[in-house]
C-alpha cells in the first residue's frame, strides 16, 4: 500500500523506486565508509585526506536525502535502516582499524568505482521510466566522478 499517489504508472514507479532505494543504500554506506576512514586515518597526508573524507560523507548524506525524498514523492517508502544497508549495499567493505592515508585513498577509489558503476546502470534503467529520477542520478554521478578524480589524483606520483 502506498500513502502517496504517484504521477507515474505503477511499472515506472517500481523501476524508479528500486533505483532510488538502491542508490539511497549505497550512498548511506558510502557516508559510513568515509567516516570510518576519517576516524582511523594516519600518515603524512592525514590533514588533507581527513578533510576530503569529511566532504565525501557530507556529499553522500546530502544526495541520500535527495534520493529518499524523491522516492517518497513517488509513493515509495525509502528504507535507510542499518539492516537494509548491511543487506543490500554494493559498496565494498572497508577494513577495520587504523588505515594509512594511501591505503584509505586506494580504498575510496575502489569504492567510487563500484558506486559509480551501479549508479550508471540505474541511469539506464530509469531513462524510459522517470526522467526526473534519472536526472537526479545523472547529477549524483557527476559529483561522484568528481570525487573519484580527486582521490585518484591524490595517489598519483
Amino acid at each position: 500500500m502506498t500513502m502517496i499517489n504517484s504521477p507515474l504508472p505503477e511499472g515506472d514507479r517500481e523501476i524508479a523506486g528500486a533505483a532510488l532505494q538502491a542508490t539511497l543504500v549505497d550512498l548511506l554506506d558510502l557516508a559510513l565508509v568515509a567516516k570510518q576512514a576519517h576516524w582511523n586515518l594516519y600518515g603524512p597526508r592525514f590533514r588533507s585526506v581527513h578533510v576530503q573524507l569529511d566532504e565525501v560523507a557530507t556529499i553522500a548524506r546530502d544526495h541520500a536525502d535527495t534520493m529518499a525524498e524523491r522516492a517518497a514523492a513517488l509513493g515509495v517508502s525509502p528504507d535507510g535502516r542499518a539492516v537494509t544497508i548491511a543487506g543490500t549495499s554494493g559498496v565494498p567493505a572497508f577494513p577495520s582499524g587504523w588505515t594509512k592515508d594511501g591505503d584509505a585513498v586506494d580504498a575510496l577509489v575502489r569504492t567510487f568505482s563500484a558506486v559509480i558503476g551501479r549508479v550508471r546502470e540505474r541511469i539506464e534503467a530509469t531513462g524510459p521510466a522517470d526522467a526526473v529520477s534519472q536526472d537526479l542520478l545523472i547529477g549524483l554521478t557527476a559529483e561522484l566522478e568528481k570525487q573519484s578524480w580527486m582521490f585518484q589524483a591524490e595517489n598519483r606520483a
